[in-house]
């Protein structure tokens, strides 16, 4: 043994970066000899498959290290006495190299697009052997082990082989399986011993504060259900944003489970006929106040909720109530926390070294290397991973802005410009348009939405055509002037009319979803409510007619949880929404308002059918200031009753007012925000109107309605 001379000094002290050419089975003098790195350990014996004894390995000198010659080349196993008792298991160090050539080369290349079945940890059966084999991709390090309860913690019991083609670190420990808590030891390249690190491609992990990878279930598990509901431009969309441990809570404080969550929220935004979840960012995240937009590992369901086989039977429920599932993914950026992703291997891994590219101030993160391939590769398999295999419908791409622009949120010297020496990550840019053509190839029925506040041009038109490939895109524009406009009193309306109007000059240039999201609650924003002015009753009022408005605009809808109640107070993630608040009249007719207008959403053609298309929306009127009115038409496709939308912004009911229409015959209320039922006066149209041969609005026949205060109607054609 003493040949080994520093190799086994270094093995010993657990700086080699090569264990397999020293630990395990190994030829010598035509004799197998079999050595063994132990620390603690008492003796160690090599047995066959039947217990029996075939040689006993010596200890060579005081650092744990164990040698011996075993006879023949039957498989063996170690029979080891610590301090405290004994075991028997097979040696890690007599398993071949795991990882296939291909699975290497698509890792290198960034094209590995299942690369959390390859990477991370799994439970997989090697020579009939069960155990779990952990990969990760750490191309600079001098050395990489894996530690955790099963070892100790001790980073000189398994270190592991390193695959040179593809800077990827791997090892086979037998006897190990789901539930096991571990993270990856490394040496940095400079030698020095960095902190624990979580698994990039974990696919589970421990509670927060606690920071642990814990080896996962194998799945998928019979809990999961089909697919959600189709999400083609046509189809009608409404979707209900939810934070997962924020929504209703016990009494006692405690959050809700997936389970749990499947037996109360799943029936109820069912009920309410929203088409889709959307979550908030449901990876691992250490940090509860990022409401999950600072995730650790992109391959984990947070285990706040339970474990991934209780997400992955969320959704299938989900799926079973006719409900799709969007996940918010967080693409943009990264925490530094000492047991994340940054400098992962001793170098600036999966970020920029350059903090000017690197460095988000604002969150104070890091942002991703999107020039580097296997960087790349690993945020498109983690989008892929919740699409395929947990059954998701879409991604919700957060902070697609700060992607797209080097200088976002950054002084003049504080960004690098790109080749052509101009402001626009060309990088990035690359990266979303691999990321969405990707999807369109690997999960065809999934949409992708970004969340992008620019005027970037083309954010939801096919790659191929030029654009960002996205299905959607938020329309963060029409939110605000439409939140600014609402907000201000009514006798001010007249003097901010255009912003109402300006978002139909833009509304068919992208596939646009209306966001009223998470991020106008919070902050010191107040709740939608809290923003309407007036008095309670003109407060509740605005509401109404907003939300009335919104849903009969083009655009498919999206509304944060507690918006549909009509929340007092501003979102706060510590605690329930105030479901007590349902109790009064108002916060109820709110409620059952919302309901209707999904019913009537997806029940009429006209309301969803060409959301994306310029020929589905006509202004009738679209310049009455003085009154702070509107009125436009909604058209399906040809045979589809249109339906008539119009809005009262002002507290003074109208008589008489004249509105030109497309169709002759009667017109009947399908939604009055004013109606008692939802907490209005009361005004309304009872008995429909009837089409006049009196041209009006460029049209040859006229209605007259009396227009509710602070009300939106929309109108049919009767019978129809």
């Amino acid at each position: 043994m003493d040949a080994f001379g520093p190799a086994f000094q270094a093995l010993a002290a657990g700086r080699h970066g090569d264990p397999f050419s020293l630990l395990g089975p190994h030829e010598s003098g035509g004799r197998r000899i079999v050595r063994a790195l132990l620390p603690g350990a008492r003796a160690v014996t090599a047995v066959a498959d039947d217990g029996a004894m075939l040689a006993p390995l010596d200890a060579v000198g005081p650092h744990g290290l164990f040698a011996g010659a075993v006879p023949g080349n039957a498989p063996y196993r170690l029979r080891i006495a610590w301090p405290d008792g004994e075991e028997e298991r097979e040696d890690p160090y007599a398993f071949p190299p795991l990882l296939g050539e291909l699975d290497l080369h698509l890792i290198a290349e960034g094209r590995h697009r299942e690369l959390g079945s390859v990477l991370g940890a799994h439970v997989v059966t090697i020579g009939g052997v069960e155990g779990v084999r952990f990969a990760v991709w750490a191309p600079n390090a001098q050395r990489v082990s894996v530690v955790g309860d099963f070892n100790g913690w001790d980073g000189r019991r398994n270190p592991m082989r390193r695959r040179v083609e593809a800077g990827v670190w791997e090892i086979f420990i037998p006897r190990l399986g789901p539930g096991e808590r571990y993270k990856y030891e490394l040496l940095g390249p400079d030698g020095s011993l960095l902190p624990l690190k979580a698994d990039p491609c974990g696919g589970e992990a421990e509670r927060a504060p606690a920071t642990a990878s814990i080896v996962p279930r194998p799945g998928p598990s019979s809990g999961w259900i089909g697919r959600g509901p189709p999400h083609t431009p046509d189809a009608p969309i409404s979707i209900y944003e939810v934070h997962a441990t924020s929504w209703q809570r016990h009494e006692d404080g405690r959050h809700l489970s997936w389970d749990e969550l499947g037996d109360r929220l799943i029936p109820y935004a069912s009920g309410m006929g929203f088409t889709h979840l959307e979550l908030l960012p449901v990876t691992e995240h250490p940090f509860e106040g990022s409401w999950g937009y600072q995730p650790i590992g992109l391959f984990a369901p947070t285990s706040r909720l339970g474990p991934p086989e209780a997400f992955r039977r969320f959704v299938g429920r989900c799926h079973a109530a006719g409900l799709g599932v969007i996940v918010d993914w967080v693409p943009a950026h990264f925490p530094t926390d000492a047991h994340g992703l940054g400098r992962f291997d001793g170098t600036a891994l999966y970020e920029h070294a350059d903090p000017r590219e690197g460095y988000h101030h604002d969150w104070s993160t890091l942002i991703y290397n999107f020039g580097r391939h296997e960087v790349r590769g690993y945020l498109i398999a983690s989008a892929l991973h919740w699409l395929r295999d947990y059954g998701c419908d879409g991604l919700r791409v957060d902070a697609v802005a700060s992607m797209l622009y080097r200088d976002y949120s950054r002084k003049p010297g504080e960004w690098v410009p790109n080749i052509h020496g101009g402001r626009e990550n060309l990088e990035a840019v690359g990266f979303v348009k691999e990321l969405n053509e990707a999807v369109a190839t690997h999960a065809p029925w999934a949409m992708v939405i970004a969340e992008e506040s620019t005027s970037w041009p083309g954010v939801s038109r096919p790659a191929s055509e030029g654009g960002l490939g996205f299905g959607y895109k938020w329309n963060m524009g029409w939110m605000h002037d439409t939140l600014s406009y609402i907000g201000r009193d009514p006798i001010h309306r007249a003097h901010h009319h255009d912003e109402i109007t300006f978002g139909l000059l833009y509304a068919f240039s992208e596939r646009f979803v209306l966001p009223l999201s998470h991020d106008e609650v919070v902050h010191g924003k107040g709740s939608l409510l809290g923003r309407m002015p007036g008095d309670r009753w003109q407060r509740f009022g605005n509401l109404r007619a907003y939300l009335a408005f919104m849903w009969g605009h083009p655009g498919k809808k999206l509304l944060f949880m507690g918006g549909e109640i009509a929340q007092e107070r501003e979102w706060n993630h510590d605690a329930s929404i105030d479901w007590h608040l349902l109790d009064d009249p108002s916060h109820a007719g709110v409620q059952r308002l919302v309901r209707d207008l999904n019913i009537v959403m997806a029940a009429r053609a006209a309301m969803h059918r060409r959301d994306v298309e310029a020929e589905g929306f006509a202004w009738i009127v679209g310049d009455d200031r003085a009154n702070s009115v509107f009125a436009f038409c909604r058209f399906g496709q040809p045979g589809d009753p249109p339906a008539l939308v119009v809005s009262n912004f002002t507290p003074v009911p109208r008589e008489d007012y004249r509105i030109g229409v497309p169709f002759g015959g009667r017109w009947v209320e399908h939604i009055n925000t004013d109606l008692a039922i939802y907490g209005g006066s009361g005004v309304a149209n009872t008995q429909g109107v009837l089409a006049e041969p009196i041209p009006s609005h460029g049209h040859p026949q006229s209605i007259v309605l009396t227009l509710p205060p602070l009300a939106t109607l929309i109108l049919v054609p009767e019978a129809s």
